[in-house]
């Protein structure tokens, strides 16, 4: 798709999942390049610009996009004409998306490592990192059970559900407020993540806050699997992350509850360092106490030369 249907499609949700809009904003500006007819060097890179607030704009809370964005366009100003600026884009995008992919090939493979027979293990949202672990695991003929909430207003726990149950998986769909009732019969959770800071909390869906708190009661291992390019660079400099907020009316429709009464309707929420077992990334399984030099690592001198 072009970079406005792109950018239209994660804002609607059409499009979902922090590894997916990465991917996306990636590819929107892959097509931009190979269908660039212009000449002229300024305005290929004004049109780029343009292109990068479009897709940012979409889900600004998104540090996937935000990543995945400025992996593409990287550089391309520093090049000697436009031919190069637009192979570089290409490249870019190309790479990154490839690194994606295999990111959660990866981080399925270490994490299948963590689940035995027998387990009975919790999910929450829709991650393709947590999903990849399970199907992994099941493919190399462990067995074991799966309770995945429903994750509403979206409810993304029906395209888990359903995914786990056509690989062949003993799936069992619960509502959100069931996680406490189903938590004494789990002893591992494994979920996705939008964000994760430099000192180690994760953003991600909302509710996953309480999954990791009832799992931090119950003694549960508590996972995380996320691709190293969900770390923030901007959490390295003090800045916050922003929780969005979406329309009140995927809560509840117009005329369904008196105009008075305020709705909530957070995206995201924040879970604890302390919350968290261990982060399965590609570069291996770490300590949230170890984002911040895997982080550096990975991001190289890029992360402290902060563009908007």
């Amino acid at each position: 798709m072009d970079v406005a249907s792109t950018a239209e499609a994660i804002r609607s949700m059409e499009i979902r999942g922090a590894g997916r809009i990465a991917r996306a904003g990636a590819s929107a500006l892959l097509d931009l390049a190979q269908s660039y007819h212009g000449e002229d060097e300024a305005s290929f890179l004004a049109e780029l610009d343009a292109a990068k607030r479009t897709l940012l704009d979409s889900r600004p809370t998104a540090v996937s996009l935000w990543n995945g964005v400025h992996a593409v366009v990287r550089g391309v100003k520093d090049q000697p004409d436009l031919a190069s600026m637009l192979a570089l884009v290409e490249s870019n995008a190309q790479r990154f998306i490839t690194r994606s992919e295999e990111a959660v090939r990866q981080i399925s493979l270490i994490g299948a490592k963590r689940i035995q027979d027998g387990d009975v293990i919790i999910t929450h949202c829709n991650s393709s990192a947590a999903v990849g672990v399970l199907k992994e695991a099941y493919a190399q003929g462990k067995r074991f059970k799966v309770y995945a909430t429903e994750s509403r207003p979206w409810r993304q726990g029906i395209i888990t559900v359903n995914e786990l149950a056509e690989a062949g998986i003993d799936v069992t769909l619960i509502i959100d407020s069931a996680v406490r009732s189903v938590m004494k019969y789990a002893n591992k959770v494994f979920v996705g993540a939008d964000t994760v800071t430099s000192h180690g909390a994760l953003i991600n869906k909302v509710g996953t806050s309480q999954v990791a708190l009832a799992a931090k009661e119950a003694r549960v291992q508590f996972y995380v699997c996320a691709e190293t390019y969900k770390f923030s660079p901007m959490t390295l400099f003090g800045d916050m992350v922003t929780i969005e907020e979406r329309d009140t009316e995927e809560v509840a429709k117009d005329g369904e509850v008196r105009p008075e009464v305020k709705i909530f309707n957070p995206v995201f929420d924040s879970t604890p360092a302390a919350y968290i077992d261990a982060i399965i990334t590609e570069a291996g399984m770490i300590s949230p106490g170890s984002v911040y030099q895997v982080m550096v690592e990975s991001l190289g001198e890029e992360a402290f030369r902060m563009e908007d």
